[in-house]
């Protein structure tokens, strides 16, 4: 259900956001749930190697334990659990839940070799979840002044998952967080991304049951169409 007075972004951008020497980025990816603030070490570690030495570009796909990030908008009166760690980090946005069966994917890509574009780069990092979301019947979108991806779902618009990225001398980290089968129960601790009015939902929820080996498969498959 689309609120009045918004609208449904279009897609801005005609090509994908390829690299110009067409390289493609290495995958890592972790099984067991990595601590948030051990993993914002290892991006910033990653990316201040990217810039300095030129390291490869790197797609990191995980999981993290329960926590709160407050992003650089964040206001610590939008976390009403306190049973939750809850932790403080330089990507954009405000605050969100990250927990087991969230799927994390960040990037770390050097917008030096594709084009120097934020908006392009977040275009492309929507449009990534997006293709891939309706290789499994969902049709999530855009929404103009809403930061994430939504669905309707049950007569409701909710959001299926949430983007925020940081970006330091055009090299982009931190990236999305896709809803697969998390407790959304967690997400009623917050007012997430600093909207109350709207919910939020997952893959599961929406579709009865998910394959996550499918969903990393698709997601490894469709970013190379993007990016």
């Amino acid at each position: 259900m689309q609120a009045k007075n918004e609208k449904t972004v279009k897609n801005i951008f005609s090509s994908p956001m390829k690299r110009q020497d067409g390289t493609l980025p290495l995958w890592r990816i972790d099984e067991a749930p990595v601590p948030y603030l051990e993993a914002v070490e290892t991006m910033e570690a990653y990316a201040h190697t990217l810039i300095q030495e030129g390291a490869p570009e790197r797609v990191w796909m995980l999981t993290h334990p329960h926590v709160y990030t407050l992003g650089t908008s964040a206001h610590a009166s939008h976390i009403l659990r306190a049973d939750v760690p809850a932790v403080a980090t330089g990507r954009g946005g405000q605050v969100t839940y990250h927990g087991p069966g969230q799927l994390i994917l960040y990037p770390i890509l050097d917008l030096r070799a594709r084009a120097k574009d934020l908006r392009a780069y977040v275009w492309a990092l929507e449009e990534w979840l997006i293709v891939t979301l309706e290789s499994f019947g969902i049709d999530a979108q855009r929404r103009e002044g809403r930061v994430g991806l939504w669905v309707a779902h049950n007569g409701q618009e909710k959001k299926i998952a949430a983007i925020g990225v940081r970006v330091r001398n055009w090299v982009a980290f931190h990236g999305a967080a896709l809803n697969i089968d998390p407790d959304l129960s967690y997400f009623q601790g917050i007012v997430p991304c600093g909207l109350s009015q709207f919910g939020v939902t997952s893959m599961t929820e929406m579709l009865g049951s998910v394959n996550e080996n499918e969903i990393s498969k698709a997601l490894r498959n469709k970013f190379d169409t993007i990016f």
